[in-house]
Order: structure tokens, then sequence, then C-alpha cells
């Protein structure tokens, strides 16, 4: 139980504020509580976001992915989803502070007033913006159209029990606009590629969301983990296995190779083993699992690149 034995005061022992990290030993002290609230030393939401922009680029530029290109999506990828938490910390912050997993973040917990985050929100989305500037039309009204779904996200578990559906139609916005980034328009296999990496969101975010379920039904906010319960497994195998088959018709409509399949074949077997070895009860191995899929997203990269450079 994440609460102590009153119900009202946490045990920070849960915290998901990291002591060891290289922000408190070499980051100016003046600087800590916006590297933590912008996530910086917890890369792996950076990683989920980036990789369906990787994705889609290499799945448009059929060869070697343009590094500039990829090295734009990667800033952008940083500075917004850093944006994202700054805006889901401002919104929660209430919730932030009776979790045991989250009353230590920088709003939650007075290290970050209101108005500062604001004023950083601001730098972070002026940042993202020049980033997106340098992309055709196209993608640039594209990329930021993704804006509503970012503000909309911290609200969903106060009215849905699938705020991981919004996460997803978020997170993986960048299928679409690295599409548009190399072709300067939409094209179904970015279509069919977003789609499945939606459900891949759906996937591993529940997996995330049974750390926080005892918490959430004592402040009152829904989630997927809550929504599943004991039926978390199989809702794995249905979001898992939608997200191979929307992968694979992401590379049908490429023309792909037979090594394309292969490719995606070998790293739908880490999502199998993660449905079939996820452990709801243990909030570590839940996070551990979590954080795998940048392991699956980097595989599926290499798939693409790989049938690019064999064709």
């Amino acid at each position: 139980m994440a609460y102590s034995m009153d119900m009202t005061t946490p045990n920070t022992s849960a915290s998901d504020i990291r002591t060891d990290s290289w922000v408190e030993w070499l980051a100016p002290s003046i600087m800590r509580p916006y590297l933590r609230l912008a996530r910086v030393d917890r890369p792996i939401g950076t990683w989920l976001l980036l990789l369906p922009c990787w994705w889609s680029v290499a799945l448009a530029t059929g060869g070697w992915p343009d590094f500039t290109l990829m090295a734009q999506f990667a800033i952008g990828a940083f500075v917004m989803r850093g944006a994202g938490c700054t805006i889901n910390d401002i919104v929660d912050r209430n919730f932030d502070a009776k979790v045991a997993r989250t009353v230590l973040r920088p709003i939650a917990n007075g290290d970050i007033t209101v108005r500062q985050a604001l004023l950083f929100l601001m730098l972070q989305l002026s940042i993202g913006m020049m980033v997106v500037s340098q992309f055709n039309p196209y993608a640039m009204l594209l990329a930021i159209s993704s804006l509503g779904l970012v503000v909309l996200y911290p609200f969903a578990k106060r009215f849905t029990y699938w705020p991981q559906l919004v996460l997803g139609l978020t997170f993986n916005w960048g299928a679409l606009v690295g599409w548009a980034a190399v072709r300067g328009e939409l094209g179904w296999p970015a279509v069919a590629l977003y789609v499945g990496g939606v459900f891949w969101t759906l996937g591993y975010d529940t997996i995330y969301a049974h750390q926080d379920k005892e918490d959430d039904v004592l402040i009152g906010v829904k989630s997927s983990a809550l929504a599943l319960g004991d039926k978390t497994q199989a809702g794995l195998f249905i979001f898992y296995g939608a997200t191979v088959l929307s992968f694979g018709l992401s590379g049908y409509l490429i023309d792909a190779q037979i090594y394309f399949y292969a490719g995606l074949a070998i790293c739908a077997a880490h999502l199998i083993r993660q449905a079939v070895t996820v452990d709801i009860s243990n909030p570590p191995a839940c996070l551990a699992m979590f954080k795998s899929n940048r392991n699956f997203g980097i595989g599926i990269l290499a798939v693409i690149i790989f049938n690019a450079l064999v064709l």
C-alpha cells in the first residue's frame, strides 16, 4: 500500500524521483527541479515518443534516413516530452501530492510554483516550435495539431478508464509527422504504422499503470489497468496482436520484402513474452517491462531500415 496507516500521508519511499541520477550530483541546484520536471533523468519517455517518428522517417525514405531530419526529431521529442510532462504535472499537482510515486515531483512538493512551471513550458514550446519550423509546411501544421492531444491527455483519467488510448494517440503522432516530413503528404503506410503504435502504447502503458492502481482507486482517477484488472494479460494479447498486424500491413503497403516480416516476427516475440510473463501485482517488474519496450521500438526501426537497404 502506498499510503501510511492514516491514509493521508503518502509513503515517499516509492517516489519516482531518483536520488542517484546525474541531475542530483552534476546539475546546478537552481536547475534541478526543472530537469526533474522535464524527466531528463528518465529518458524512456523520450525514446517512446521518438521511435515512431524515426520509424516513419525511415519507412518514407526507403533507404538510409536523413541524419539531419532524424536529429531534428530527436531534439523535438526530447523537448516535447518535457513539455508534456510539465503540462501533466501542472494539471495533476493535487493528485500527485497524494500518490506515493509522484509525491516528490517538483510542483507537487512545492519546489516549483505553477507560474514558474508555465514559464518553463513556454520555453519548451518555443524550442519545439523552432524545430518544427524546419519541416515542410504540411508536416509543420501536422506536428502543431498534436498539441490538442497533449493538453487533453492529463484530463483523460478524470473521465475515461482509457487514458492510455489518449496517450497512444498522442505519443505516436510522430508516425504521421515523420512520413509527412519526408514526403510532404500523408500515406496509408504511415497511418497503419500510427495505428500499430497506438495499440503498442495501450499495451505498455497498461503495464505501467498497474504501479498506481491502488492509489488511483483512492484518489478517484481511472486507467486501463483498473478497467482490465485480472484480464490484463488477455488485453495485452489483443493490443500487441493488433500492433503486429498493423505493422505488417504497413510493410505490405510499401511492398516490403520477406526480411521485413521475419524481423517483425522476431520483434513480436518480445511483445508475446511481455503478455505471457506480466505480473500485475509486482510494480518494479511492471516498470522494468514497460522500459523494455524501447528495445522493441529499436528493433522495429532496424527492421524498417534493413528492409529498405535490401530492396
